[in-house]
């Protein structure tokens, strides 16, 4: 049984959405996110990237922008541009990307259900990026952005939200640059509030789908206000974070692909003769004129080597791969057989001749950034079932293996924490 409760959000005045919406802060860079506030002088990212006001500031890090983050999301208040719900509400947030919708519940989950692991996990954190989500938290004095969650899909949720949804217009309907549509519709009616509270104890678990940095770095950001005030009750803002809880059958996960710049001193040749001793490696469907080759299903890979896209498989011999859900996940046996015995690629994480490109970028991408001396790797992206299935058993997943789209916008809704 988990909690999720409603809370009064700041949330942008009507026919204001538009000039607030952007990016969540860290799928831009600080030269995108400044060149896409530049001429917007209302845009979120002024408050999620706080350094785009402080060209003189090179450390995005600095206590100065978060201060910053501080003054520029009091402004927002002060000028009227985001507006405070009066009583504790419940919003409904639909995306339609591609002509696919997921429509979830914003609300507020408990940091102690988040310690307790009723909020589960999947991915380990940094330090410095929690740091940083940390310091930017407590100076704005809010969760700025939410947690994606997900959860087995519910019957009565579903329910509910889809009686609101066909008895009331939505407060914002809008389709942002990316052309990724967002509507929103605020629940204040008290039974229907009480109605969603009431549904979700029936839910067992929640798993984290993005968002683990916000998630780790909001509990601690509640720790440290109650270590500051002992007597504190538990109802508090800072006892809650925000996060859009959708039903796990609405999301759309892409795959997370790799490109290794060089291929460790060997020739494609080489190579493809090392690949062989466990893999089926045959030129894709089509040849070069076809074009790049997209995996079917799980256990088959694709391949981009000297401008030539490939299908790889395991060998019949090596197909048998472990019981434990982390490990037979194609992400860990492309790890596990290719990378680091291979390429060398020991630490994933550190190694600076990776990189991870999301599924949403194309194919076409990796074999441009794979070029003529490196290799890229497309994978069929995890299910949901797996990663439920994981966090389930208490494992972590290896880095970079899932990609969800469409992000959750920022700007839309901000929750306070006092």
């Amino acid at each position: 049984m988990v909690t999720v409760r409603p809370f009064a959000a700041l949330r942008p005045a009507p026919g204001m959405a538009e000039a607030v919406i952007a990016p969540p802060y860290d799928v831009v860079d600080r030269s995108e996110a400044a060149a896409l506030a530049n001429g917007r002088p209302h845009s979120f990212l002024r408050v999620s990237r706080a350094e785009v006001d402080l060209p003189n500031q090179p450390n995005p890090y600095h206590s100065e922008v978060y201060a910053q983050a501080r003054t520029n999301l009091e402004a927002m208040v002060d000028d009227g541009v985001l507006v405070r719900d009066p009583a504790p509400t419940f919003t409904i947030y639909r995306q339609t990307m591609g002509g696919r919708t997921q429509t979830g519940v914003v609300g507020a989950v408990s940091i102690d259900e988040y310690a307790s692991g009723l909020i589960k996990k999947h991915e380990l954190t940094t330090l410095d990026k929690e740091a940083d989500r940390i310091a930017h938290f407590d100076a704005a004095d809010a969760d700025t952005e939410p947690i994606f969650l997900t959860y087995r899909a519910s019957p009565s949720i579903a329910a509910i939200v889809d009686q609101w949804v066909a008895a009331h217009a939505p407060s914002v309907d809008i389709e942002a640059d990316d052309g990724v549509a967002h509507q929103i519709w605020i629940v204040d009616a008290p039974s229907t509030v009480e109605a969603l509270k009431e549904a979700f104890t029936q839910v067992a678990a929640l798993y984290i789908a993005d968002g683990h940095h916000r998630a780790a770095s909001a509990a601690k950001v509640g720790q440290r206000r109650r270590a500051a005030r002992p007597g504190f009750s538990g109802d508090e803002e800072f006892n809650y974070a925000m996060a859009v809880l959708f039903p796990a059958d609405q999301l759309g996960v892409f795959d997370y692909n790799r490109v290794v710049h060089d291929l460790a001193g060997m020739n494609p040749e080489e190579f493809l003769t090392r690949l062989r001793a466990d893999f089926e490696v045959v030129p894709a469907p089509g040849g070069p004129a076809a074009g790049a080759y997209r995996p079917q299903r799980k256990g088959e890979f694709a391949m981009y080597l000297a401008g030539q896209w490939y299908v790889m498989r395991l060998r019949e011999a090596g197909a048998q791969v472990s019981d434990n859900p982390v490990a037979s996940l194609d992400v860990s046996v492309l790890q596990d057989r290719v990378l680091a015995p291979i390429l060398g690629i020991a630490n994933p994480r550190a190694d600076s001749r990776i990189e991870f490109v999301g599924g949403i970028r194309g194919l076409d991408t990796l074999a441009r950034r794979a070029g003529s001396d490196g290799v890229a790797f497309a994978l069929h992206p995890v299910s949901v079932e797996d990663l439920m299935g994981i966090a389930d058993a208490g494992e972590i997943m290896p880095p970079k293996s899932t990609w969800f789209e469409p992000k959750l916008a920022s700007g839309l809704f901000v929750h306070e924490l006092s």
